[in-house]
């Protein structure tokens, strides 16, 4: 899934960078650690340490993320069910097409002058997340087999989208892969020994709550609110009664302090000054609200202070968009407590 700020392409170099830290601080190894992926978007970091970890904990506020999560890091037992439930859900005659909520406000055919999916599409996710919904309510699926239907459900979804990569607008006429026909394809997820745990909390109020070795922070950098570039994902997700609003059909979501100016300074001190963790790694690109100064001004406060830096390609939601900066600069300020 293309999604702003993914960790996916610097997954080496995060590896790299808490291997060498803790090494260099002589501090317990990353396999007796309790790691903490506090902004866990798609779980790009969680999948990568899950089984390096003694445990993960994985928290983001957006449901569609703590879906994800919930299959991808929570869920570490086989799944013997699985391939027989995703072929009845593909199948039409067993799940049948049906006219629902995304259907409704986000294809043509629905009458909203809306086309973030094709009729067909927006259908067959309708089916398909009402059949999920009520082999849960029938207790014919368990919490497992539910989020890993969830999540197979977004994760293809997503790929039949009419959309530029976020949800912010969609286009007007059909890309060539939003015509292709929705198939179900399975959130494969690594299977692990050890129990981990999910939230999908405010961050500053999950740090009160637990306490562990690493903690992981990758938080917004900018005004781009998550609830509304990936509004559809979580009504997919959640599947409740909801209005949209205007031309894109934008839900209700709550503001991040993350992403107001005047606010971050203090959201990420609080953080910082109540988080119960020796090492705090947070990810910040050179293109975020905060400076370098400013952030190191705070981890100093609470610790021994460094940091380092990679160049990385930057996101582009659309590809054919001229840049005038290609590549950005991604550090990693790092705080022993």
């Amino acid at each position: 899934m293309n999604y702003i700020g993914s960790k996916y392409k610097l997954c080496d170099f995060l590896l790299n960078s808490i291997e060498s830290t803790l090494k260099e601080c002589r501090a317990k190894p990353l396999k007796q650690s309790v790691f903490c992926d506090m902004f866990a978007g798609t779980s790009a970091v969680g999948k990568l340490f899950k089984n390096k970890v003694k445990q993960m904990i994985s928290n983001d506020r957006e449901f569609y993320s703590f879906v994800l999560a919930k299959n991808y890091i929570q869920n570490s037992t086989e799944l013997p069910r699985a391939r027989e439930l995703l072929q009845i859900l593909n199948d039409e005659d067993k799940t049948p097409l049906k006219e629902g909520r995304i259907y409704k406000y986000y294809a043509l055919g629905g009458g909203e002058n809306r086309q973030y999916f094709s009729d067909e599409n927006a259908k067959k996710i309708d089916s398909i997340r009402t059949q999920i919904e009520c082999w849960k309510n029938e207790d014919f699926i368990n919490e497992s087999e539910y989020f890993f239907l969830l999540a197979s459900l977004l994760e293809s979804a997503d790929k039949v989208a009419n959309t530029a990569s976020v949800y912010g607008a969609f286009l007007k006429h059909l890309k060539t892969s939003a015509q292709k026909n929705l198939i179900l394809n399975p959130a494969n997820f690594e299977p692990s020994t050890n129990t981990h745990r999910v939230f999908t909390m405010d961050s500053n109020e999950l740090i009160t709550q637990i306490t562990g070795d690493i903690l992981y922070l990758d938080p917004p950098y900018n005004a781009r609110e998550y609830g509304a570039n990936y509004h559809l994902l979580n009504s997919i997700a959640l599947y409740d009664d909801f209005i949209p609003q205007g031309k894109t059909g934008l839900r209700k979501y709550e503001k991040s302090n993350w992403c107001k100016k005047a606010k971050v300074y203090d959201e990420l001190e609080s953080l910082i000054k109540n988080a119960n963790f020796g090492f705090v790694f947070l990810s910040y690109n050179d293109e975020g609200l905060l400076s370098l100064e400013q952030i190191k001004e705070i981890f100093s406060k609470y610790g021994k202070y460094r940091v380092k830096s990679k160049s990385h390609q930057r996101f582009k939601a659309d590809s054919k968009r001229v840049q005038k900066q290609e590549k950005t600069i991604e550090y990693l300020h790092i705080l022993e407590k």
